[in-house]
């Protein structure tokens, strides 16, 4: 047995099928995570949460990983899986923790989804249909916001139905809503950065797509010249400040409790916004551009389909979006490539989010597009004495 042979075959190993979408990547995690227990796929999380991040930072963080590196692990038993309303779940990993959606992360998913044959990897594959006159095959992802269903071109192969990467996958989202327009927020001292000049406050709207977004336009920050040409160390520094900040700030946080589920409500990233650049793809009404921070700083390549989501959301709420009109959404990534872009619509309104853990919100169901690539396999392993790569590590972590 040679040294490759052998990595694959130690036993804990690590699987993943490497994956991006506009040059955000998803390690998709389907075989060697532990076991999680708990009733509910959140219960799991918070099991994922409280016994294995060190598993998580591991698969994360250098030296496997980087700063701004994505996952996904597949999780095959979840109350929904069980109930027959999902196939699969699935937590979604970052830098700093288990967020509860993500969009890119969704698109590639889809692909792999459909694309595998192995049962112990997706054990209700062969539940999946083929929508002939479409030819699309409905995957529905149990993620921690909820259901989310996915719809995968596909072509026929060799080997049977494999997806398609010539057509765009697309999602149906969880309800999402504008939960906070036009908020004022005072900038203490300590926190503003020299692009505000005198001003003291900012305004910044917060709206869910599966997670908590708050939106500010790029020139509301202070950059005069947009998002097509920014300093990305200069807006990472003030982001960095501005996100800690709305994290704690009462209106923030008010805005941000999600109707159903205290677990649902935090944070999760700041989207710098500019609606004066992006390149028309073709077949929509519009187009915008977007800078997402999330978790600890990091960074989205992608146009970010949760936020895509909540952007569409607090568009209709504005009066901006009609039913059916087509937004296109650039991340800095897309724009400079030309491709890439997200396509948003809007296909249900009407709806209502009602519970015991914040007040009641009208909502509506967002549909997002986008396509994904695969990049390689992997497969990780600890050594023993390995006490660098145990538990990954971030320069920023060793350096503080």
């Amino acid at each position: 047995m040679d040294i490759a042979q052998s990595l694959t075959t130690t036993p804990n190993t690590i699987k993943c099928i490497e994956m991006h979408t506009t040059g955000e990547p998803t390690r998709i995690i389907y075989a060697g995570f532990p076991p999680l227990t708990g009733p509910t796929l959140l219960s799991q999380r918070a099991h994922a949460e409280k016994e294995y991040d060190h598993i998580r930072k591991r698969i994360m963080l250098e030296p496997r990983g980087h700063y701004d590196m994505y996952g996904a692990i597949l999780i095959q038993n979840t109350e929904l899986v069980r109930s027959g309303e999902a196939h699969i779940g699935v937590l979604f990993t970052h830098n700093g923790g288990i967020s509860t959606m993500c969009g890119h992360a969704t698109i590639s998913l889809g692909r792999f989804l459909v694309d595998t044959r192995d049962e112990n990897v997706f054990p209700k594959r062969g539940e999946l249909v083929l929508d002939e006159e479409s030819l699309t095959v409905g995957v529905r992802l149990h993620a921690p916001c909820g259901v989310v269903d996915v719809t995968v071109p596909v072509m026929q192969s060799a080997d049977g139905m494999k997806s398609d990467p010539a057509r765009n996958v697309a999602f149906i989202s969880t309800p999402a809503y504008a939960a906070a327009v036009g908020v004022r927020v005072s900038v203490p001292e300590e926190v503003r950065w020299g692009e505000l000049g005198g001003r003291k406050s900012i305004t910044v709207d917060v709206s869910y797509g599966g997670a908590f977004f708050a939106l500010v336009d790029v020139r509301e920050l202070g950059f005069k010249e947009g998002l097509k040409k920014v300093d990305l160390e200069r807006m990472t520094q003030v982001v960095g400040k501005l996100k800690g900040y709305l994290e704690t700030h009462p209106d923030i946080v008010r805005a941000c409790q999600h109707p159903e589920d205290e677990r649902l409500s935090f944070l999760y990233s700041v989207m710098v916004v500019d609606s004066q650049v992006g390149v028309n793809p073709g077949g929509v009404d519009g187009v915008e551009t977007g800078l997402c921070f999330f978790a600890d700083d990091e960074i989205d390549r992608s146009p970010t389909g949760s936020c895509v989501t909540a952007r569409m959301a607090l568009a209709y709420a504005k009066g901006e979006r009609a039913v059916g009109q087509r937004w296109a959404y650039h991340s800095v990534v897309s724009s400079h490539f030309q491709t890439g872009a997200f396509v948003g619509e809007i296909v249900e309104t009407g709806l209502r989010i009602e519970g015991e853990n914040g007040p009641a919100r009208d909502a509506v169901v967002v549909r997002v597009e986008g396509s994904a690539y695969y990049t390689g396999a992997s497969s990780f392993v600890v050594e023993e004495g390995d006490v660098t790569g145990h538990a990954g590590f971030t320069m920023k972590s060793v350096t503080q």
